[in-house]
């Protein structure tokens, strides 16, 4: 199909809403990466360039400008090379475990000089585009069981390679993307229920074998930390049932380190109040009750949250209803269903990523590493999801030309 172009280039009310939002979130991130870091690096200790907030202001300066050339070509254009990322996302992850290094017990980096690339986030997005163009087939062929299982074959490799880093939260995200693009693209509904009651039937055991069977009878390994999150999740004692009184002592204190980071972000978003305590005067910050090395990326809500109450959660929330409800206008605006399935891909992508994140904030989710799209610091992280938007942005700006 040749490339078209958009018969109208002047931005919509959809396109000055989803900018406009995606600013505002890039310059509150900017200023609160900075507060959560302020306590530990200090003018006289690092140069300003060296300093978090700068190098996160890097990273989204070229989040925008991949965005803004992204949408030189339509959606169409960039389909056609779906098959090439996907399985170039595929290799990357393939190289992490080889030539990637470790961090927290995990390995889900390649060190590139200038940053750390997480193949994992790129291959969120490539994900996105091959099921959107493998799901754009005429409705005869979606009904067929050889092609709902392709489908299927496609989420489940990315997943499996990065539950292997391990990186579960990031795995999980393609469970939901996967599942409302295959059912917004006319996969027959008796497949996808069969597959949600199978995956439902599966989690079930799973959560009665990490909590209630004895360690020597439990059929599914998980990594001692997966383990330790859902008894914390859950608040199950981490003691076996005949531990001795030394014992439960013993376990007692690996509870509660365990659980440290979320009481801490929990007391912040509540501390807050309704105006919260004004920039850079968190105490949980500034005290270091919220560890330094996680407030700037997986906490950074609760760093928010305490330093601007309830008004600045809010409208952090907010801002990201506009981006998901625009998103949502503008699958619903598509003519064509590759653009439909692109949007939709986008925003369930975007909507997991808030929902788990400010979940684990507030204690209605485990932790589990998810970052908070365009607030947490991180490279990869930021100029995926800048590219993201500009997909969206993209199905927009091109949709009177088919």
């Amino acid at each position: 199909m040749p490339t078209a172009s958009p018969k109208q280039p002047r931005l919509g009310t959809e396109e000055w809403l989803l900018i406009g939002a995606t600013l505002c979130l890039l310059v509150i991130a900017a200023l609160f990466i900075h507060s959560a870091r302020y306590t530990t690096e200090s003018a006289e200790d690092y140069p300003w360039f060296r300093q978090y907030y700068v190098k996160q202001i890097i990273f989204y300066l070229m989040g925008l400008t991949g965005a803004v050339l992204f949408n030189f070509l339509d959606y169409h254009s960039w389909a056609r090379w779906s098959l090439v990322g996907y399985w170039g996302s595929i290799i990357l992850l393939l190289l992490v475990p080889l030539i990637g290094f470790s961090a927290g017990g995990a390995t889900r980096w390649i060190n590139l000089g200038l940053f750390n690339l997480q193949p994992s986030e790129l291959a969120k997005l490539a994900f996105i585009f091959m099921l959107a163009g493998f799901l754009s087939r005429p409705d005869g062929e979606l009904r067929l069981v050889g092609n709902f299982w392709k489908a299927l074959a496609m989420m489940a490799l990315p997943f499996f390679l990065i539950l292997k880093e391990p990186d579960l939260g990031s795995a999980l995200i393609f469970i939901p993307v996967g599942l409302v693009m295959m059912f917004v693209g006319g996969i027959p509904k008796r497949y996808l229920f069969k597959l949600v009651g199978g995956v439902s039937v599966l989690v079930a055991l799973v959560l009665v074998d990490v909590l209630f069977a004895p360690k020597s009878l439990q059929f599914i390994q998980l990594e001692e930390y997966q383990k330790h999150r859902l008894l914390t999740y859950f608040g199950m004692d981490f003691a076996p049932k005949d531990a001795t009184p030394e014992e439960r002592l013993k376990w007692e204190k690996i509870q509660r380190d365990k659980s440290y980071q979320s009481r801490q972000a929990l007391i912040a978003v509540g501390s807050g109040g309704f105006h919260g305590k004004g920039w850079r005067e968190g105490r949980q910050t500034s005290l270091k009750y919220l560890p330094p090395g996680a407030a700037h990326n997986d906490f950074i809500f609760s760093v928010i949250a305490e330093e601007t109450g309830f008004i600045g959660s809010a409208t952090c929330v907010a801002l990201f209803g506009v981006v998901l409800f625009t998103g949502i206008r503008i699958a619903g605006q598509a003519r064509d269903r590759l653009g439909k399935l692109l949007a939709v891909g986008v925003v369930t992508y975007i909507f997991s990523h808030v929902f788990i994140n400010i979940g684990m904030n507030i204690r209605i989710m485990p932790v589990t590493g998810v970052p908070l799209p365009l607030l947490s610091y991180g490279g990869t992280s930021a100029i995926v999801s800048l590219i993201a938007i500009g997909v969206l942005h993209n199905v927009h700006l091109y949709r009177r030309a088919y």
